[in-house]
């Protein structure tokens, strides 16, 4: 006997082949409603660079690279968001293997421990590391380690702040590797690897990390934003990397400083935008 197929009914629109859907209105208003909130305000940030009693003009992005202490500052960022990216990498994704293989009962030990940064405000946690760094050279002055806590503060690469920017990168860093690692089976993978005959080191580089480009260029994107915005600590500890600038520098030149967080914001876009295509698979 011929399977019997229901007939498609006349008007309905879900039946109609290659026809598409058309998008709901409230999906409209919430795009508009997005695009203004974030247009609008750097409209206007880029028309007051602009304005000027004579007319249109664009000196003040002429001016940017030329502004003292633009480079440094900049380089100094960027040079602490790879250190930052690097540690916090190579801190987590070990650590949540190892307790995703070994210790699965510790899974919410170490989500805890990653995710209470962000229960601490972060006036609280630099105040704690400024107390740190005063006393320490104190106490430590007759101890091997007194060069060690100065070279934390060393101007020019302060590690201070790549240790405190981890700390304030994990939590972002732990829901993205969770993501990725709760997308694949990684037990079978490194059992299949491990039969194989491949090294830890084998299988952490060349089937691990594979597997996790995208979770990894999300946890690399959101540290390299937490690192190129941040100011409290930095401001805080005396440090000037390139936030610290910005403010620095607005106390004096407004329309500069204006132009410079328009041009740091779309760095910062095409930054990410490279950190995101690097991870997407390659066909």
């Amino acid at each position: 006997m011929a399977a019997l197929t229901p007939a498609p009914i006349a008007g309905d629109a879900s039946s109609a082949p290659g026809r598409k859907e058309r998008p709901r209105a409230w999906r409209v208003v919430v795009l508009a409603l997005a695009a203004v909130y974030f247009l609008v305000p750097m409209a206007a940030s880029f028309w007051f660079t602009v304005d000027d009693p004579q007319g249109f003009s664009l000196d003040a992005y002429g001016q940017i690279f030329s502004a003292p202490g633009f480079a440094s500052s900049l380089l100094l960022s960027l040079a602490l968001a790879v250190a930052t990216i690097a540690v916090v990498l190579l801190l987590a994704l070990p650590a949540m293997l190892a307790v995703r293989l070994g210790a699965p009962r510790l899974r919410p030990v170490l989500e805890v421990v990653c995710t209470l940064p962000l229960v601490v405000p972060p006036i609280t946690f630099v105040a704690g590391i400024g107390t740190v760094l005063r006393f320490g050279p104190e106490y430590l002055a007759t101890t091997p380690f007194y060069q060690t806590i100065i070279a934390l503060q060393n101007p020019d690469f302060p590690v201070v702040l790549v240790l405190a920017y981890v700390v304030l990168a994990l939590p972002y860093v732990y829901r993205s590797l969770d993501a990725g690692l709760r997308a694949i089976d990684v037990r079978t993978l490194v059992e299949a690897a491990r039969n194989c005959g491949a090294s830890w080191p084998h299988v952490m580089f060349r089937v691990i990390v594979p597997n996790l480009r995208s979770a990894l260029a999300g946890a690399s994107f959101l540290t390299l934003a937490l690192v190129l915005g941040e100011f409290t600590v930095a401001r805080l500890l005396s440090f000037q990397p390139f936030p610290v600038w910005i403010v620095y520098i607005s106390g004096s030149q407004a329309q500069v400083s204006v132009a410079v967080s328009l041009f740091s914001l779309l760095l910062t876009w095409l930054v990410l935008l490279a950190v995101s295509l690097a991870g997407r698979n390659r066909s």
